[in-house]
């Protein structure tokens, strides 16, 4: 199980979005670059980047920073937030980033999103995020029709990298990850799963690795200090 430390981007810097709301943010480093060497330095090889401008925006808008972050060649990385178009995939892709999240624009236009994920096979993330068991899209701002599961075996069939599940009612809140869903998503796809939201301490690790997750991302509780990543990546292994 990979753990894939998270930054998430604000007017170029790392903050977190209790939640997932805008007027709830935590601004914990003015330069992402450097959080990114950090990172890497305590162990991570996978990063975790949301641009969370683009995902109100509808296109990547800290691009300047993924950029930075991509060239310093010692991350692999995956990057979300507003991807709803081919060139913005091509973009990102361009600058570096070994694949690349979507989940609004994969949930409102699947005919869409099958059609990339055939056009960058294996380099695509279907990103699921869920209150409940409904899927939310928009940077969580509206609410889909949309079942978690019943989205998810869909998107099953085609040629993805993985599938990340992010609870949003966990996320940012170190309660720890929803365990009982999180593991009927596993059981349901063949897809590689990624588990997100709520981590607090390595025991919340522990509890992941009977469902055979991909992996799981950290962000807040790194930046919190209740888990330290050399802790996290003994406890996954």
């Amino acid at each position: 199980m990979d753990v894939i430390p998270a930054i998430d981007l604000r007017d170029g810097k790392c903050v977190r979005l209790i939640q997932g709301q805008y007027d709830r943010q935590i601004t914990y480093n003015d330069d992402p670059i450097e959080q990114a060497r950090q990172f890497h330095a305590e162990g991570a090889q996978w990063l975790h980047i949301v641009d969370l401008d683009g995902a109100k925006a509808g296109r990547p808008i800290n691009t300047r920073s993924i950029t930075a972050i991509a060239e310093l060649g010692v991350l692999r990385t995956e990057v979300g937030g507003g991807i709803r178009d081919e060139a913005s995939i091509r973009e990102l892709l361009d600058m570096g980033v070994t694949r690349v999240i979507i989940g609004t624009k994969a949930v409102s236009d699947f005919e869409w999103f099958c059609d990339m994920t055939h056009r960058f096979k294996h380099r695509l993330v279907l990103g699921l995020d869920a209150r409940e068991s409904m899927l939310a899209t928009h940077g969580w701002q509206e609410s889909s029709s949309q079942t978690l599961l019943g989205f998810a075996a869909q998107a099953d069939k085609l040629p993805l990298a993985a599938i990340i599940y992010t609870d949003i009612s966990k996320d940012g809140m170190l309660t720890g990850p929803n365990i009982e869903r999180t593991k009927a998503l596993a059981e349901a796809v063949k897809t590689p799963v990624i588990a997100s939201g709520g981590v607090k301490e390595a025991a919340d690790i522990v509890k992941l690795k009977p469902i055979r997750v991909a992996g799981v991302i950290v962000g807040r509780s790194l930046y919190e200090g209740t888990l330290a990543l050399s802790d996290a990546i003994a406890a996954a292994q």
